[in-house]
């Protein structure tokens, strides 16, 4: 987080960033299977991708209601 970002602004980045890694880790495993190459390991990161990115929407959601609430 830089020092002119505040910490909704960091939230919010880090969902696009998760974003791009879960459609980037989609495309991976799309290629893996086009040459018939094994994506177990690359299936179980796209979980792991994707459940980080369910904690970081929630974190944001959290931090934005209460930003609104006050």
């Amino acid at each position: 987080m830089s020092s002119a970002e505040t910490v909704i602004e960091m939230l919010r980045r880090h969902v696009r960033e998760g974003a791009r890694h879960i459609a980037n880790q989609h495309l991976l495993i799309a290629r893996l299977k086009q040459h018939s190459l094994p994506t177990e390991d690359a299936e179980a990161l796209l979980v792991t991708f994707e459940q980080l990115q369910r904690q970081h929407e929630d974190h944001l959601a959290r931090v934005e209601a209460e930003a609104s609430s006050r």
